[in-house]
């Protein structure tokens, strides 16, 4: 696949990799293997960040089904509902890191997120509403305004609005929420202070733990925060000697 492979069409950090097709109507993808008859399917990452956090995932048997039926149910704070296939053919697959991870559904929605491997059951059948990543970009953007979507690095496992506190307090509160929280778990802040590009640099300096993204709309800053498991930190912390 080459540089094809690498390619990927960005709507507002949403991405769309221009290596597979994608049905919008049922939210999936489809990548063919490479040199094979099997086709990899998942749920496309615009979605995912659309349903939240994933916490479960059950499968169908396997078997043949027609497009449109559910090869499995997935369940977020938000949403429950099924993945579809996006064409006729018979599920020989399904991701068995799933059920114990489906986490991955949304932080490697086009990697190990991947849901089921199938057969299609008319190989040369033309498919008109599978569409590339640049076809379907406009279709997404609308989605991804209308319902204000945010894709991130990592889905956020907790979100903070703190509107018109001071960095200085609200990091307070950012450290007290880290300190109940295993590692790797990732927490989006949003704030009006402007001072905050600054002092959430500083902080990450001095606490060790990473920023992954950060966002300025309007008057509003966000940022994603993740906790590491062992932090070093970069520069001492105020008044440390």
């Amino acid at each position: 696949m080459g540089d094809r492979a690498r390619r990927r069409v960005e709507i507002d950090d949403c991405p769309l990799p221009e290596d597979r097709l994608y049905d919008w109507e049922n939210r999936t993808w489809a990548m063919r293997e490479a040199g094979g008859e099997l086709w990899k399917i998942g749920l496309m990452a615009p979605f995912t960040a659309f349903i939240g956090p994933a916490n479960a995932i059950t499968f169908r048997p396997l078997g043949p089904l027609e497009r449109g039926r559910s090869v499995g149910m997935v369940e977020s704070v938000r949403f429950t509902g099924a993945v579809r296939l996006p064409f006729d053919a018979e599920v020989v697959e399904q991701n068995s890191a799933l059920p114990s991870r489906p986490r991955l559904l949304n932080d490697a929605a086009y990697g190990d997120g991947w849901v089921a491997r199938i057969r299609p059951k008319r190989p040369d059948e033309e498919r008109p509403w599978l569409q590339s990543a640049e076809a379907l970009a406009p279709q997404v953007r609308a989605f991804v305004r209308e319902q204000h979507v945010r894709c991130w690095p990592v889905t956020p496992d907790l979100e903070m609005f703190e509107i018109g506190l001071e960095c200085s307090a609200i990091l307070t509160q950012v450290n007290e929420e880290l300190a109940k929280r295993p590692a790797g778990w990732a927490l989006r802040l949003v704030t009006d202070d402007p001072t905050s590009p600054i002092e959430m640099e500083r902080w990450s300096d001095q606490t060790g733990h990473t920023l992954l993204a950060r966002r300025h709309e309007g008057n509003l800053y966000e940022f994603l925060i993740r906790k590491e498991e062992n932090p070093v930190p970069r520069r001492p912390l105020r008044g440390a000697r």
